[in-house]
């Protein structure tokens, strides 16, 4: 009997599960409230702009999958770096976590959920292209729905492609059980081709900026910023610095977009700075959901999940002795322990400018005699700053407080767009030297000499606990240098394993080595 765990589970549902996520907008009030009742007949669905628009928002849903449930991009990928650890609550917290922090991850233990929840947004993004055509509105409108469809669907792509290398490529909703179990992997060359191509078609039909409740929708910038992207890690170098130049413009000045860098880098980590001069693209998240345990990881809950993983496990502060000075150690709410951060990253980061912003030092606190807390797997006693769960940040809402943190998550940013480029531009030239000096300056840093080794230690400082580390290391080749003594083996955790069930009675093929 053929496995039921396909690509396209339950098309109805997949595609309007969670579709309230507000992605699109920074006012959630905004959003239309579409009900599933696990009925939704697709054939007669997409009748009008009120549809096909939900239709859309159910793509957008699948950004949250960077910052969203206990699988998110971002602490799977933080761990698997050489800028934190697995953490948790001990060694067997997250057996997924914890396999890609020692690089013992297989099929068994890979979770299946990045394999699934990007071919979740795939499948959405198929369908709405497919039966957008007959649908009644605006032609203009139209376009613009299809274009930000596959620019988002050549994302998910290009997030599988990075993670597990040949994927299949499916452009169109599956008919019925049996097509599926017949598609075999695309080469890595014929999806980018393909996502390339998409994106390229697709910018002419999107706006250039957005503004109100559209905050979060993809712009021209938007999509350039990851085709740029794409290019940088398909090799395509002068395609990628041709396209980042567009989203940068001016170092340091604010390009045709909009975008201009932040003024102080301390503000990029405040929980209401949602959409900033410097966002290009991010990943909305909202107490507005009520999201409780009940359906936490499913797809419907809307809360920020790498704050919780990252705070610390029994955070306290120590009350002071009587006329003794008031205790000032931060507020903090009690976390999980995920993602301890390393010495070597602590150390790398002294006399930095970002350091404070960047790292909670609860060790020194400790010390000093501020706080308490229990120490978690791999503990070093720093945590990273950036998405520590404050307890002025909780949620006043109904719903679970660990799972209803609104602070937003920026997948692509100035910064980070201003270094690929540099990058792209083989660490060289005036313009290069440019892009990399207004990376340090708006911390008050000095010029350094641009290189590919300053490129390299800049966005590890610039952009620490990210998710984008491991990612880097790869791209580059160091990861062997780097992450040997963790058990990164060349030639094999380059990518991950396609999780066990995606491959019985299929025609994939494992990568090799797993």
């Amino acid at each position: 009997m053929k496995n039921k765990r396909f690509i396209y589970k339950s098309l109805s549902v997949l595609l309007l599960a969670g579709a309230t996520f507000g992605a699109v907008s920074c006012n959630d009030s905004n959003l239309e409230d579409v009900k599933n009742t696990g009925t939704f007949d697709t054939e007669n669905y997409f009748k009008n702009e009120e549809q096909s628009f939900s239709g859309l928002v159910a793509v957008y849903d699948l950004l949250r999958k960077y910052s969203g449930g206990f699988e998110n991009d971002v602490t799977f990928f933080n761990a698997a770096s050489d800028d934190f650890y697995s953490g948790g609550g001990s060694s067997t917290d997250g057996a997924g976590i914890q396999g890609m922090s020692n690089f013992t991850i297989n099929p068994i233990i890979m979770p299946a959920s990045y394999w699934r929840d990007y071919y979740q947004g795939i499948a959405r993004a198929n369908l709405l292209v497919d039966r957008i055509p007959n649908a009644t509105m605006n032609d203009q409108t139209r376009k613009r729905f299809v274009a930000e469809a596959k620019t988002l669907r050549s994302l998910y792509y290009f997030e599988l492609v990075r993670m597990f290398g040949k994927v299949p490529l499916i452009l169109k909703p599956i008919k019925s059980n049996d097509d599926y179990y017949n598609i075999p992997q695309a080469t890595v060359a014929e999806i980018y081709n393909q996502i390339q191509s998409d994106i390229l078609a697709s910018i002419s039909d999107l706006p250039m900026t957005t503004g109100g409740a559209e905050k979060g929708r993809i712009t021209q910038g938007t999509a350039r910023a990851i085709l740029g992207k794409i290019y940088l890690y398909n090799k395509k170098f002068s395609d990628a610095a041709a396209q980042f130049e567009l989203v940068n413009g001016t170092p340091g000045g604010t390009s045709q977009y909009g975008y201009k860098l932040v003024a102080n880098y301390a503000d990029l980590w405040v929980i209401d700075n949602k959409f900033t001069t410097e966002s290009i693209l991010e990943v909305m998240h909202t107490n507005k959901g009520n999201s409780d345990w009940s359906f936490w990881g499913s797809g419907k809950d809307e809360g920020n999940s790498v704050n919780q993983m990252i705070g610390i496990i029994s955070y306290g502060k120590v009350v002071p002795p009587a006329g003794a000075p008031a205790n000032n150690a931060p507020e903090m709410v009690s976390g999980w322990g995920f993602n301890p951060m390393t010495e070597d990253l602590f150390n790398f980061m002294q006399g930095d400018p970002r350091l404070e912003a960047t790292v909670f030092n609860a060790k020194k606190l400790v010390q000093d005699g501020k706080i308490t807390y229990s120490a978690g797997y791999k503990d070093t006693g720093y945590f990273l700053n950036k998405f520590m769960p404050r307890e002025a940040d909780k949620s006043n809402l109904p719903g679970t407080t660990e799972l209803n943190f609104r602070q937003n998550y920026m997948a692509i940013r100035l910064a980070d767009t201003y270094l690929m480029e540099a990058e792209a531009l083989n660490a060289s030239g005036t313009r290069a030297q440019a892009l990399l000096d207004a990376v340090r300056a708006r911390v008050g840093l000095a010029s350094v000499p641009v290189s590919m080794q300053a490129i390299k230690d800049e966005r590890r400082r610039e952009l620490a606990g990210e998710g984008h580390r491991f990612f880097d290391l790869v791209r580059w080749g160091d990861a062997p240098a780097k992450l040997g003594t963790r058990g990164f083996t060349a030639g094999k955790n380059e990518i991950l394993p396609i999780p066990f069930n995606e491959l019985t009675n299929t025609a994939l093929v494992q990568n090799p080595n797993y």
